[in-house]
């Protein structure tokens, strides 16, 4: 059974957290984003008498205690416990069931003490907000409550909606939110649901993963990780009619992009995966069609070259050529030869080789490296492509450094393609 509820009537339930919930993790970044929706919904409830808006799911199973009805929360445990605390701040005299729960965990415990505290600051520089958020709660706020009887048909439905166990896909989480933001838009909201529908999910997934993300970390020397639910923040672009000096700046540019910079909620953000998609495509065309490349087409099309090293180098070399192209929409060859020496230096210098010191050697990290370049800065930094052109890239490995043998035929391409000869000391300092 399916019913929609005003958040006032979802929390006077007879509601219990079951044994098997995990902990209440949510964080002041959590409170802060549900506290920012409830403020665009009594914004928007100004234009609508009639105006509602939806906060979710919740999933419960209705089960029964000495005769009494009672309703375990299968899903939304995060949500309610925030908004039961938002009622307590805004009414001391408030009760409720979930209030007499014995919350055993200490991270529990912490970030309930943390965000009740994190609300009281929310509205101490908000005072007159008090009657407002009241209000929303309501009248203005609802969330579609599913209860069923039989507690395994929750978990069934549970499984169906969010995949138990397993993280929501971030790409998902981003679509779902800058569809939200086009609301005024339903045409052009249309529009960008048939144009991501068109694309395999697993190039967006991948062009979040691999590309984008690494880089944004990167270009501002921070080590880069996979991309999670968790930092869906960094795409979530920058509100239309933001009053910000940036989001001016940022709306005048659309629909230029920049990897490293932010775009307009809404419509942008569709258009600026799709951008990158294509973008991505025309280079990785242009470097494994074009003559000039030959050399660096041999080793990058080299099946024998397939340990995961070896494709971490050459995802970073795929990263470091769209972050100048970007940029400069220049494809030099000598910027596309030093980009590649750069990167693949790596794995001549490593005999294992990790994630670890991919993320160490592209912010420019000391280390027993050939090169300690900053490359994703100093491409964003430069004011001309030729400084990218012109950057000294360290080529050959000093005579107490013993080459990586099982990579020396790599080691030798790059010198060729640097104009280094080959024969004779592989160690050798002169052309």
């Amino acid at each position: 059974m399916a019913e929609i509820m005003s958040i006032k009537d979802l929390l006077e339930m007879n509601l219990f957290i079951p044994d098997y919930q995990r902990p209440y993790k949510w964080t002041g970044r959590n409170i802060a984003y549900l506290l920012g929706d409830i403020e665009n919904a009594i914004h928007d409830a100004k234009k609508n008498q009639n105006f509602s808006y939806r906060i979710g799911t919740i999933i419960l199973h209705k089960a029964a205690e000495n005769d009494v009805e009672r309703y375990g929360i299968v899903d939304g445990q995060q949500r309610i416990i925030s908004l039961v605390l938002l009622q307590l701040f805004l009414d001391k005299s408030y009760a409720c069931r979930l209030l007499t729960t014995n919350f055993a965990d200490k991270s529990s415990q912490a970030n309930i003490h943390n965000n009740y505290r994190f609300i009281n600051d929310w509205f101490a520089l908000k005072t007159d907000e008090y009657g407002k958020v009241k209000d929303a709660l309501n009248r203005i706020l609802e969330v579609v409550v599913i209860c069923v009887d039989k507690e395994a048909e929750a978990f069934q439905l549970f499984d169906s909606q969010n995949t138990r166990g397993r993280a929501l896909d971030p790409h998902d989480l981003l679509k779902a939110y800058h569809l939200r933001e086009m609301k005024n838009y339903p045409y052009e909201m249309q529009h960008a649901v048939t144009k991501w529908e068109a694309v395999n999910t697993k190039e967006i997934r991948e062009l979040f993963e691999l590309y984008l993300f690494p880089i944004r970390k990167w270009t501002s020397c921070t080590k880069s990780f996979s991309f999670s639910a968790k930092d869906i923040d960094t795409y979530k672009g920058i509100v239309e009619n933001s009053p910000y000096s940036y989001a001016k700046r940022a709306s005048r540019a659309m629909p230029y992009f920049q990897i490293a910079e932010s775009f307009i909620a809404g419509n942008d953000f569709f258009e600026m995966v799709e951008h990158y998609l294509k973008l991505l495509s025309d280079i990785k065309t242009e470097i494994h069609t074009n003559s000039r490349f030959s050399v660096i087409q041999s080793v990058l099309a080299d099946k024998a070259n397939n340990s995961a090293g070896f494709r971490y180098v050459k995802n970073l070399f795929y990263c470091a050529v769209l972050c100048y192209f970007d940029r400069f929409r220049n494809f030099d060859e000598q910027v596309i030869k030093k980009l590649f020496s750069w990167a693949f230096m790596l794995r001549v210098d490593m005999i294992s080789l990790g994630f670890d010191s991919i993320n160490k050697y592209a912010i420019g990290d000391e280390g027993r490296y050939s090169n300690n370049i900053a490359m994703f800065t100093k491409i964003i930094n430069a004011r001309l492509h030729s400084e990218i052109a012109n950057t000294q890239i360290g080529i050959l490995r000093k005579p107490d450094d013993a080459a990586n043998e099982k990579w020396s035929e790599l080691y030798g391409t790059i010198k060729r393609l640097n104009g280094y000869s080959v024969g004779g000391d592989k160690n050798e300092w002169s052309n």
